[in-house]
């Protein structure tokens, strides 16, 4: 293992690289606020869920229900506890915006963020048919941002084309995330709040249980369910695949750019538990004084301790037994079939606003990768050259450095799955560029999802990597289908792509996905090579 190398290192690269791109995705393109209903869209019929009846709308043949609650208030008492469940209503409930964020930052005057409350616990539905005698796929959406921020309420996840191109249930929601959903209490409060460094996770498991109860009701078929999610999203997907909570409650998944290979230890948590109530000025274990707290003090304080280390689920040897993939894949959910896969330059997404990463010499780039690669700087930046003699200095940094955060660990991932259970993984690479920004983006992070939500127009795309133009709709076509398929089957053959093969540690068959796509065996090896070194993923 690369001497220089740690995981804490890796973390602080990535959040380094991240700050450049942060206050542009926490500002009006990335909270996501909760937004009204278009003018033009009609009542929905009445529905019935567990917890009364309530009132959507529809649209473009779609009928969709937003903010639908699936628990309780996680403010007060139930703060770092597991979610409650939603008190029950009368009469007809209008479900037509999106519910609150989780709490995640605060605005100058020191005052929670708008669109957000601890009140969070919200589930959005999008179905072709309610109340219909077809029982369809189900695909359950889990939303980007790390553990720490966003929300299911972004454009980009709009359900309404995946209903309609592939006559399925769409579902996204919110849940705890940061210092409320990933505090370690356990050591400090006592067994009332043991589950309080996966509360967020819990959050999860509770929206899936919701799923289970109700989807009928929309259409959907609770034995076929898909999890799906990008980035922080797809760190969740691999969160669940290890939590025993879990089980039955899904039938596929899909990781899009989220390795989460190893989390941290209940002791690493409870330190991290420790600084929160110093932040707070209380004693640890005083689980009357944080409950108490203002909701604004704890985020005040998240900001700050947030600098020192993220803040994530935690092994808690209880709902979390073991890491999702170190040092194998977990057992907890051996047996649903997984595709996983990542973009070609994912870090171009993070560094877009800083201009001088674009224009790089061969010196800058290795000054760059010291912190990253360390002893072996130069020996990477030599077989990366000899892999991509055409790359410019900056693209020769950009595939580094996405290989190392991204790329790689997503090829472990698929790897140590397989090697769990052969011929329930499939591999994929994104190689499409996008042409927006002059096209020096190539292939950024989040780009795939517009593809995977057939949602190219400008209006559905937060980032602005697509514009609604025929390359993309193709590609949308192509990918789109594809995980339809996967959610429909377990299997993302649909003729649009070359067949899709199982991915094993010996072939390494990884679906290319291009204007023109095609599987490769192996088709980064000797970078993934070096690379494992590198992360000490051999």
């Amino acid at each position: 293992m690369n001497k220089s190398f740690s995981q804490q290192s890796r973390r602080q690269f990535l959040r380094q690289s991240m700050q450049l791109g942060t206050v542009a995705m926490l500002g009006a393109n990335g909270l996501w606020l909760p937004t009204h209903v278009a003018a033009q869209s009609s009542p929905s019929g009445i529905m019935e869920v567990d917890t009364g009846r309530i009132r959507g709308y529809c649209n473009e043949g779609v009928s969709v229900f937003k903010g639908i609650p699936y628990g309780a208030s996680t403010a007060g008492e139930n703060r770092f506890r597991p979610p409650q469940p939603a008190a029950p209503w009368t009469g007809v409930r209008t479900v037509k915006d999106y519910g609150p964020s989780a709490p995640q930052s605060l605005r100058p005057d020191g005052k929670l963020g708008e669109g957000q409350s601890e009140d969070c616990l919200a589930i959005n539905v999008w179905t072709p048919e309610p109340n219909g005698n077809r029982k369809r796929p189900v695909m359950f959406w889990c939303h980007g941002g790390r553990f720490t921020s966003l929300s299911g309420s972004s454009p980009s996840y709009d359900g309404t084309n995946l209903c309609n191109r592939g006559d399925v249930v769409v579902v996204t929601v919110n849940h705890r995330l940061n210092i409320l959903g990933f505090t370690h209490m356990a050591e400090l409060g006592g067994e009332s709040f043991a589950h309080a460094g996966t509360a967020g996770m819990l959050d999860l498991v509770a929206a899936l249980e919701w799923v289970q109860r109700n989807i009928e009701q929309f259409g959907g078929d609770p034995d076929n369910v898909m999890i799906f999610g990008e980035s922080g999203g797809g760190r969740k997907v691999g969160t669940l695949l290890a939590m025993p909570a879990a089980k039955g409650l899904f039938h596929r998944a899909v990781i899009q750019s989220g390795p989460t290979i190893r989390l941290a230890s209940a002791e690493a948590g409870t330190q991290q538990a420790k600084s929160l109530f110093d932040e707070l000025g209380l004693r640890p274990g005083d689980m009357g004084g944080v409950q108490r707290a203002p909701v604004e003090r704890v985020i005040g304080a998240y900001q700050r301790l947030s600098l020192r280390g993220e803040f994530a689920p935690i092994v808690d040897g209880d709902a979390l037994p073991d890491s999702p993939f170190h040092p194998s894949a977990s057992t907890a959910n051996p047996d649903v079939p997984v595709i996983v896969g990542a973009n070609r330059t994912e870090l171009t997404f993070w560094m877009r606003n800083d201009d001088a990463a674009f224009n790089m010499n061969e010196r800058q780039v290795e000054e760059r990768l010291q912190s990253v690669t360390g002893d072996l700087t130069r020996e990477v930046i030599d077989v990366y050259r000899t892999a991509e003699p055409d790359a410019s200095p900056s693209e020769l940094y950009f595939l580094i450095a996405s290989d190392h955060s991204y790329v790689v660990p997503c090829m472990v991932i698929a790897e140590r799955r397989a090697a769990l259970n052969a011929g329930l993984v499939r591999s994929y690479y994104l190689t499409w560029d996008t042409k927006t920004r002059g096209g020096r983006l190539m292939t950024p992070h989040a780009l795939d999802i517009p593809f995977v939500f057939d949602n190219t127009h400008p209006q559905k795309t937060t980032y602005g990597f697509t514009t609604g133009t025929e390359k993309e709709r193709s590609m949308a076509d192509k990918i789109s289908d594809s995980w339809i398929a996967f959610a429909r089957s377990g299997n993302p053959d649909t003729g649009k792509l070359p067949d899709w093969p199982n991915y094993s540690g010996a072939s390494r068959q990884t679906m290319v996905l291009d204007n023109v796509s095609k599987v490769i065996e192996d088709p980064i090896k000797s970078r993934r090579e070096i690379m494992q070194r590198v992360l000490g993923l051999s």
